[in-house]
């Protein structure tokens, strides 16, 4: 084992970072565990931005970090994309708020039904967390059932009906702050297993599945091949509505998402992120017959018995409706999603690379323009190098892959380096560069020599 350094990463980190670490001892103070986001929980402490651009951050310490969190996957075009900023920057002189309709949201979800296969018809929300619940109330008054069914692992926005099953232990019987009658409307099973699927869809009280058409996690939790196909046939053959989680995949894994991409049409589809180019927004789309359940209609009782209530303040607000129509414009040739896929491609295997060259266990693994890193752990086919499924990896343990000691220090080292990952992986852009991959590599291999020379590999 390797001598370990005079200065360890902790001690560098908390030197490098000062700044952060001043302002997040005042954030405790004053926000209420310190952060406005759980994803943003990082040990030691979480960077402060002060700017961006690009494909890069720089913190309050001037710090230059190479950022794969990109907007958390909501920047395919990197920060401050020159046409969604002149496009918002020629709406600002004419309003924020109308508190009315207008143009701009027509163009934006006539847009979004030109690129995705499901969207027939589109309702524009705040963010992906109110378009997953959403979804699940239009199919329970579509369907008339009360139970929506997910899988273990995946993630659907923190509304009560969605956090289910999305940690493990993935059985718990409650979650803090959600009743337990709530809970009991939500079914989990594991996925890439058809028979349970049927099982409990047989049951006939299955409202809808929700799922994440990557996997669990985007794309951290693979789906076997050819299970997403027969989430498609079993949920036609006992009537649930089938809504694909796109909050991340969406226009990201191809211009009409992963439904075009893997060539299945859900019945429902949930946007955020992208499809707001960046700002806060969000969307459902899907087939019309389905949608209608949020039309008002002068049929007696209608309106009071079966129209799904849907209000929201900034549903669609215009600085929103220019970035997301300008962004999804620019994007809708498929080039962008081309670049950032290789990309990523070359990261993955660059990855697998180095920690062969090393010997040191861990994998990346991931599909689209997306990565994910595990230290500490195998699989049994790291060698092919681009990996979408390791092998030999049970499913807790790849969604409890951040956990391990060498993972937890591959933050703060590759911090060190000036490059941020989001949650042991990243996503990529079109601001990256072949440049970037080549350090970002670079940066990994001396990351695994300092994490392995502190010990965190084990003896």
């Amino acid at each position: 084992m390797a001598q370990a350094p005079a200065t360890t990463i902790a001690q560098e980190f908390a030197a490098r970072f000062a700044g952060s670490l001043a302002l997040h001892q005042r954030a405790r103070q004053a926000i209420a565990g310190g952060i406005n986001h759980d994803g943003r929980n990082i040990k030691p402490f979480p960077p402060y931005i002060a700017r961006a651009d690009g494909a890069r951050k720089w913190d309050v310490d001037d710090n230059e970090l190479l950022d794969y969190v990109i907007g958390h996957g909501a920047l395919l075009l990197g920060h401050n994309d020159p046409d969604i900023l002149a496009a918002m920057q020629a709406q600002l002189p004419h309003g924020l708020h109308y508190g009315a309709c207008h143009e701009l949201e027509v163009r934006w979800a006539e847009q979004v039904q030109k690129m995705v296969p499901s969207a027939e018809r589109v309702k524009m929300t705040g963010s992906g967390t109110e378009s997953t619940l959403l979804a699940m109330r239009i199919a329970r008054s579509y369907t008339d059932k009360p139970i929506i069914l997910k899988f273990e692992g995946h993630f659907h926005g923190w509304n009560d009906y969605a956090i289910k099953g999305e940690k493990t232990p993935f059985d718990a019987p409650t979650s803090p702050g959600v009743l337990k009658d709530v809970m009991d409307t939500v079914a989990v099973i594991p996925a890439n297993d058809p028979a349970a699927l049927e099982a409990r869809l047989a049951q006939g009280d299955v409202a809808a599945l929700i799922l994440e058409p990557s996997g669990g996690a985007w794309a951290t939790l693979p789906f076997a091949d050819g299970f997403l196909a027969q989430t498609r046939e079993l949920a036609s053959r006992y009537g649930a509505v089938l809504i694909f989680d796109e909050v991340i995949t969406g226009f990201r894994w191809a211009p009409g998402g992963a439904q075009e991409r893997f060539g299945i049409t859900p019945d429902l589809t949930t946007f955020a992120k992208i499809v707001a180019g960046g700002m806060p927004g969000g969307a459902v789309a899907g087939k019309a017959a389905v949608m209608e359940m949020l039309e008002f209609k002068d049929e007696p009782g209608w309106n009071a018995t079966r129209k799904v209530r849907h209000q929201g303040t900034y549903n669609a607000q215009p600085l929103a409706a220019a970035a997301g129509a300008t962004c999804l414009e620019k994007i809708a040739d498929g080039s962008a999603q081309r670049v950032c896929d290789d990309l990523a491609t070359q990261l993955r295997t660059g990855f697998n690379t180095v920690l062969e060259q090393r010997g040191l266990p861990g994998f990346a693994w991931g599909e689209s323009s997306v990565f994910h890193v595990a230290l500490g752990q195998s699989c049994n086919n790291r060698s092919a190098g681009d990996l979408r499924k390791p092998e030999g990896v049970a499913t807790a343990e790849l969604k409890n892959s951040a956990g391990t000691k060498a993972t937890a220090m591959l933050y703060p080292a590759m911090m060190l380096e000036g490059i941020e990952l989001f949650h042991g992986g990243g996503m990529l852009s079109t601001a990256h560069t072949d440049a970037d991959i080549e350090r970002t590599l670079a940066a990994f291999d001396r990351s695994l020599q300092r994490i392995e020379a502190e010990g965190g590999f084990g003896a």
